[in-house]
């Protein structure tokens, strides 16, 4: 049987990835962002932070589909500056899309797969979840709080048959780059640290792994019959997960103050 999947944020990068490898393999896949795709029939404008049209395009793809299978979490942005200077509008606005966003698609998907009493979530996480990467403050706590998220979900929902699982990319060669609100406020108190932070994140993320191998990665996932709580991708991120569980708080910190805080 084809499996039904619900997609946000899937009109680039890692989304659009994993669309196109989940139905070439025969899913049907609906995508939701706020960007119009009118050449995609499966294509539907929904911006993630409005829990009634979340759900009433969720409850539409049902009514069509009869079931749904798969919901994957991917919308999200990233923003950065020192979190003192940081407009906390931008900072709402990011935990409204990365965490809330997400909660509304969860909570709009699951009452179709208790019902069905199967069903499979991914939730896009990050590496900065585990490592908090200064200047990126509030992108590390989005991520954070997903990986909270998830495992908690795990167990609440594994009576109906629901499985939930995160993904933790690391530098991805994406458009994220350039959709990142950067700001400067206080660089020159900060001795020009912030920059320098931003320039080596974007060094790293535009020589990063390319979209669609982070894409085919999640699309395994997604159709796995048995899922962990949490992946990372690519060996260098497993390690860095594995160090993360093993190392002192105060040896961590060093070094990502060494890689993103020098001073």
């Amino acid at each position: 049987m084809n499996k039904v999947v619900i997609l946000t944020g899937g009109s680039s990068g890692i989304g659009r990835a994993t669309t196109q490898l989940l139905r070439s393999q025969g899913c049907t896949v609906y995508e939701f962002s706020r960007r119009p795709a009118p050449e995609d029939p499966f294509h539907m404008c929904v911006d993630v932070t409005d829990g009634a049209a979340v759900k009433a395009a969720t409850d539409a793809v049902f009514e069509r589909e009869g079931r749904i299978d798969i919901l994957i979490n991917n919308a999200g942005f990233g923003i950065s500056g020192a979190m003192e200077f940081t407009d906390p509008a931008d900072a709402h606005r990011l935990m409204e899309v990365n965490l809330f966003g997400m909660d509304n698609a969860i909570r709009a998907a699951l009452p179709h797969m208790r019902q069905a009493r199967s069903g499979r979530i991914v939730n896009i996480s990050s590496v900065a979840g585990v490592f908090a990467i200064p200047f990126q403050a509030w992108y590390s706590i989005s991520k954070a709080a997903v990986r909270a998220l998830t495992m908690a979900l795990y167990n609440e929902v594994a009576p109906f048959g629901i499985q939930v699982t995160s993904v933790m990319p690391g530098d991805i060669r994406t458009g994220f780059t350039a959709a990142r609100k950067k700001s400067p406020v206080g660089d020159d108190v900060y001795g020009g640290r912030i920059a320098k932070s931003v320039a080596v994140m974007e060094r790293d993320e535009q020589t990063g792994m390319d979209p669609a191998v982070a894409g085919a990665y999640i699309a395994s996932l997604a159709l796995k019959p048995k899922v962990k709580q949490e992946y990372a991708i690519g060996f260098k991120y497993k390690l860095f997960c594995i160090l993360a569980r093993i190392l002192p708080c105060r040896m961590k910190n060093w070094i990502i103050g060494l890689l993103y805080a020098q001073w």
